[in-house]
């Protein structure tokens, strides 16, 4: 047993045993005594050790704790809104038994306003919400700062600065960090949220250079809205917004000479482009969480009802409805916005052209209710442009649009990039 899970069990036993017995009892204090020693051994080697709970997902720093899948402790800390924890080298005991007794609180009595223990949290122990990256070092201390409610200026840019550094991983290690992608979409469903009626915060483009970027978080807002729109789950919804977050993924890989390519691509550059669904499921696989979800939705988001579409299925077979979502989310936000080969539609004209395509490129119940939704939510649309970040060019490339379509009135066929 590695350290880190070590020091988990032993604070999942330390607070059941709390629960149990009351201050000075011996078996609590050996439960205290035994937890605090994992505590100091883990930070042997990690003196700020980080932990990251996500329901049934446990995450240290960046790496998922599979070993944990069933670990019932996770879900509680989540839900009594404990999805990070931070640990400093300087913690004593003392402290750390008083950090035991308010997680136990918070546990037990999930209602308790956790404003009023925070005054006497000690110091170098942090817990709170899941923060994103790009986050100010103020929010990092703290990490219990309240969301900012959605208003008219909402500019998502802590989010497209999470996005970039997610992307900037994933092309550098290979690696895909979870616990910032679960932020975003938290973040953004908030976001979603931050007045009586729905508001979909949708991101203008600027530059090409961050097509991929802004393309990403419109697509998870797109199918956040529709997921609620159908009346999901919560937890579906939210599921939903990570595949839709996800789904261009694969396109990390593409030069970025094929992705804004103003003119036709040829032959060889169209393969590398539809090579990003199967490109963008492996990472997801290959990053060793669990996303089955997500990687089913970022092989098949390009693949039509009638079958055609990329890539190339071996026997014929129903997308997921992941898949089917993001497909006419995908679709709607690549059209509407600018291209180097083309310009923008209006959304009415998209609409159109999904409701003219229903049945064939897109399934009847998705692409109805989405067209039906947008055209409710029209007066709730808030776009806002993507602000300049130090000067610092976005590292993602632009990508060309899902089903991309020219200014002549037929739109290209389905495997034209």
């Amino acid at each position: 047993m590695s350290d880190p899970i070590r020091f988990l069990v032993s604070f999942g036993q330390a607070v059941s045993t709390m629960a149990l017995y009351n201050e000075g009892h011996p078996a609590r204090e050996r439960a205290v005594d035994r937890s605090y020693q994992c505590l100091r051994d883990l930070q042997q080697n990690d003196p700020t050790p980080r932990f990251s709970f996500l329901g049934e997902e446990t995450i240290y720093h960046d790496t998922a704790l599979r070993e944990l899948g069933d670990w019932e402790w996770g879900t509680r800390l989540a839900q009594a809104g404990v999805q990070r924890m931070e640990l400093d080298s300087n913690v004593t005991r003392d402290q750390y038994e008083e950090f035991l007794e308010e997680m136990m609180a918070r546990i037990t009595l999930s209602f308790i306003d956790s404003a009023e223990s925070r005054p006497n949290r000690p110091t170098g122990i942090k817990v709170g919400s899941l923060g994103i990256r790009g986050e100010t070092r103020e929010i990092q201390e703290t990490l219990e700062t309240a969301v900012p409610v959605a208003t008219i200026s909402y500019s998502l840019g802590e989010e497209i600065e999470s996005i970039q550094s997610m992307h900037r991983e994933v092309m550098e290690r290979g690696k895909l960090p979870l616990a910032e992608a679960e932020a975003v979409v938290r973040s953004l469903s908030m976001a979603m949220h931050g007045d009586q009626a729905m508001i979909l915060p949708l991101l203008q483009l600027r530059d090409f250079d961050e097509y991929t970027t802004t393309h990403s978080l419109n697509v998870s807002v797109l199918v956040m809205a529709l997921a609620e729109y159908l009346e999901l789950a919560p937890q579906d919804v939210r599921t939903f917004g990570v595949a839709g977050l996800l789904h261009d993924l694969g396109k990390v890989k593409i030069p970025q000479e094929i992705l804004n390519k103003p003119g036709k691509l040829t032959d060889e550059e169209r393969q590398i482009m539809q090579n990003h669904p199967v490109d963008g499921a492996k990472l997801i696989i290959e990053s060793g969480r669990r996303l089955d979800l997500a990687a089913a939705v970022a092989h098949e988001h390009h693949i039509m009802i009638n079958g055609h579409g990329y890539p190339t299925r071996h026997y014929p077979r129903e997308c997921h409805k992941a898949s089917n979502l993001v497909h006419v989310c995908d679709v709607y936000d690549a059209l509407r916005t600018k291209r180097p080969y083309r310009d923008s539609w209006e959304s009415e004209r998209v609409l159109g052209y999904i409701e003219e395509r229903t049945g064939t490129e897109f399934e009847p119940a998705a692409a109805s209710a989405f067209v039906k939704m947008m055209r409710k939510v029209e007066g709730g649309i808030q776009l806002s442009a993507i602000a300049a970040t130090n000067g610092a060019a976005a590292p993602t490339s632009a990508a060309n649009g899902a089903t991309p379509a020219p200014q002549a009135p037929a739109p290209k066929p389905a495997g034209q990039p």
